[in-house]
């Protein structure tokens, strides 16, 4: 275990983002404790230090302390149990990444703005990355600019909140001051030479009346591709690492009070991203190549265009009798193209086009919800019970439209068939059909599919005594496709002294399974063992997917546990130690991929050719996933100096409780055909329980001397395994953990801060894959690790304030 990183951020004074204390002066630190939090609560005057759940603060000064201009990648370094891996060759995924938090699924936590759900990506995640087969909120469609600050859960909030808040909750709180603004420039790029990074971000306050504001932000950047692949017969064809991103976007957050009472607000944002990346090289021998386009082989390439807006409009006011009331419509809607280029259909033989339109994916969401709420004095009560309840029709859907037809064409063309070395076997084979690296959607594909829910929720909370505060919260939901939820939560918080705190939750959760999951429905190209397969995604009410076992969906049902501890020994130190325990039942997965003899099954009963395997969600899984996360902050003030520092640990660990025995219809066709099939195999087994790092620490901290200051942070990133196919366990790989180190030197000049900065200065990897890709060891590394594996990052930053 190298020492070196810790060594040198102790020596630099440690530095960077930290949960609840981020870049911050030492008096600016303690305000951040009795910071009044607005998520996991509904009483108006409550704390982060009083919170009965673990909650983090992060600051704007926190997400922007790095290089990194992604709201996700921020998060990823001030949150301990929040992993943002960079998966490479994914398809869509290396456009829209997905997040987790305390090692769960990406769509099972909740992302609010400004208290208001937001909406889900169009895009599913289908291939070899963590959180395979969820849709999540896309996190960096949101600009940095525009966020006064985040407020990360970390409990279930499924009975406050509603379906997806499994793991906790991420509500993003944007600018909203009447005055000032600031603009902030960055440029850089990796240590390696390519990687080279623009971006441009600014935000402004403007009053409206007495009692009003407009604030508005943007931000705007451009990135190059890396790469890190190999040489494979002493050339480089591959291209592995960050696709190329041109991205911008746009956010307002507005409020008016017309007269006392009353608040009329709104807010809204609007990105577009557009991605070029890679998939895997066709070598010139390959059945999927036409010599007479592409002599040497080609490298086809995704383009995704991800365009998302998001519009909020509400009252707020209070009434004569002192009800708090709020009533807002939400809308929210993504739309994802996919245009695939340098690339064929082999059975449209010599005359195909090199690049086609695949299709897009949309989808909209509409939400109507009431909150109201009021504090009530009861007798035997030492501080008013606060009572809230409300009501939320939510609207969801999704549209899958279908590409060019040369995007899914399969003529049945016959063509030569070459073995793995490229040799003409002398058999004649049919040419894949559709555009090579992503077939498009087809018409029987394509579809529009919607659902609507309701439900009503109620919430106590009340500081009993000075010292034990209780909170009760209970929902109930419908759903129109497929019926009805209730759950609940129980809270508190006791402390023993002014120095000393208990806090415990336990709670029933459920999230509901997406349209994308129920409905989405595609063939692509997968590697598996470095062997091409063409791949059927099913919907689960597709009869060859019921043929092959699937079932409709369930919504996942949780139950959580959290145990925590809130220490203030002495002045200046803060320490948060919190334990959880999350069971999932009926967990929403997708199946392994069912190949061998599934391809012949799928030609000779359902007429679908030219594909070797399928696979569909289902909800054969339940998990249990513990763990722990400890966060200690520390300030000291010298006699010139000033010095803050931060260190955060989790550990958690998921296991599965339950695989559903295959059904029957998918042991009839292992039987027919001599195989074993299984729907939830051990490479998925391993990615739930594996897949991610066990445990992570950081240190973080900031030192300033007048004008000066000095950000350091290191991190260990704890180990995780890859599973692969053979059962004897052969093909697994465990990566060991690794330490990075980040560094950024400030200096403010008046209005102005100008920082030179590296992250991951030491130019740390992770271990290097021990097979490559079937043998072709020319991809190095993991898609699983959770820091990438692009090296170091150098950068300059010039910001402006006024």
């Amino acid at each position: 275990m190298p020492r070196t990183p810790l060594f040198l951020a102790l020596l630099a004074a440690t530095g960077a983002a930290t949960p609840a204390l981020a870049q911050q002066a030492p008096e600016e630190s303690a305000r951040t404790l009795d910071t009044l939090i607005v998520t996991g609560t509904r009483t108006a005057d409550r704390t982060v230090a009083e919170s009965q759940s673990p909650i983090d603060i992060i600051t704007p000064e926190a997400l922007q302390a790095t290089g990194t201009t992604e709201l996700a990648t921020a998060l990823s370094r001030t949150v301990p149990s929040l992993n943002f891996p960079r998966p490479a060759i994914t398809d869509g995924t290396d456009a829209v990444r997905p997040a987790q938090l305390r090692g769960l699924a990406p769509d099972q936590v909740l992302v609010l703005v400004n208290g208001k759900r937001r909406h889900t990506t169009a895009l599913i995640n289908l291939n070899g990355s963590q959180g395979r087969g969820s849709s999540p909120v896309d996190l960096n469609a949101i600009p940095v600019s525009a966020i006064e600050r985040v407020e990360v859960l970390r409990d279930g909030a499924a009975a406050q909140y509603g379906s997806d808040a499994i793991a906790g909750v991420i509500n993003v709180v944007l600018k909203g001051s009447r005055e000032g603004g600031s603009v902030l420039g960055r440029y850089g790029r990796m240590s390696a030479g390519d990687g080279a990074q623009w971006n441009l971000g600014a935000d402004t306050g403007i009053a409206l009346g007495e009692g009003g504001f407009l604030h508005l932000a943007a931000q705007g950047g451009d990135q190059d591709n890396t790469n890190r692949a190999k040489p494979y017969n002493g050339v480089v064809e591959q291209r592995y690492g960050d696709p190329e991103v041109e991205s911008g976007a746009f956010s307002y957050n507005a409020e008016y009070s017309p007269a006392e009472g009353i608040t009329f607000y709104s807010f809204g944002s609007y990105s577009e991203r557009d991605v070029l990346s890679n998939g895997y090289f066709r070598w010139r021998g390959d059945n999927r190549n036409n010599v007479a386009i592409y002599p040497d082989g080609f490298l086809p390439q995704i383009h995704n265009v991800s365009e998302d807006r998001a519009f909020v409009a509400g009252m707020r006011g209070f009434t004569a009798n002192d009800w708090n009331i709020d009533l807002s419509y939400n809308h929210g809607l993504n739309h994802l193209t996919f245009d695939i280029e340098n690339t064929h259909n082999r059975s449209l033989g010599d005359a195909s086009p090199t690049q086609f339109h695949a299709g897009a994916l949309e989808t909209t969401q509409n939400v109507l919800n009431l909150d109201i709420n009021k504090a009530f004095d009861v007798g035997w009560l030492a501080y008013p019970l606060n009572v809230a309840f409300g009501a939320e029709w939510r609207g969801e859907k999704f549209n899958l439209s279908p590409g060019e037809p040369g995007s899914y064409a399969d003529t049945g063309l016959m063509i030569p068939e070459r073995d793995a070395n490229g040799e003409f076997t002398g058999d004649m084979i049919r040419a894949p059909g559709g555009s090579q690296v992503f077939a498009g959607f087809k018409p029987q594909d394509a579809g529009y599919f919607n659902r609507e829910s309701y439900s009503v929720y109620l919430g106590l909370e009340a500081d009993v005594t000075d010292r034990l505060s209780l909170g009760l919260a209970a929902r109930g939901e419908d759903y129109s496709d497929f019926g009805s939820t209730s759950t609940g939560k129980l809270s508190a918080r006791y402390a023993f002294t002014d120095a000393i705190a208990l806090r415990a939750t336990a709670s029933t959760g459920f999230r509901a399974p997406s349209l994308q999951q129920q409905y989405f429905q595609s063939t692509a190209t997968n590697f598996i063992d470095g062997v091409p397969f063409d791949i059927v995604t099913f919907r689960v009410t597709n009869p060859a997917a019921i043929a092959l076992g699937a079932e409709p969906l369930r919504p996942e049902e949780s139950t959580n546990f959290g145990l925590g501890l809130v220490l203030q020994p002495v002045d200046n130190l803060y320490v948060t130690v919190d334990a959880y325990h999350i069971d999932i039942d009926d967990r929403v997965y997708l199946s392994e991929n069912l190949t061998g003899p599934v391809g012949d099954y799928l030609a000779a009963e359902h007429g679908i050719f030219g594909v070797q395997g399928g696979r569909y969600f289902t909800n054969a899984l339940d998990t249990r996933t513990r763990g722990i996360d400890i966060v200690g902050s520390y300030r000291w003030a010298f006699d010139a100096s000033n010095l803050s520092a931060t260190a955060g640990y989790n550990r958690n660990k998921t296991t599965i409780t339950r695989i559903a025995p295959n059904p029957a219809a998918l042991e009839e066709v292992a039987d027919e055909y001599g195989v074993v099939l299984n729907r939830i195999g051990r490479v998925e087994q391993g990615r739930i329980t594996e897949g991610t790092p066990r445990d992570r620490f950081f240190l973080n901290g900031i030192w300033t001397l007048g004008d000066f200051s000095i950000d350091a942070t290191t991190t260990r990133w704890g180990e995780f395994t890859n599973f692969g196919t053979a059962a004897d366990g052969s093909g697994d790989q465990t990566y060991g953990a690794e330490w990075t180190l980040d560094l950024a030197f400030n200096y403010r000049l008046d209005a102005w801060t100008f920082t030179v900065g590296g992250d991951n200065v030491l130019d740390a990897y992770p271990d290097q894959s021990l097979a490559g890709l079937g043998g072709r060891a020319y991809l190095p590394y993991s898609t699983q690790s959770p820091f990438g594996f692009n090296g170091a990052f150098v950068y300059g930053k010039i910001g402006y304030r006024w």
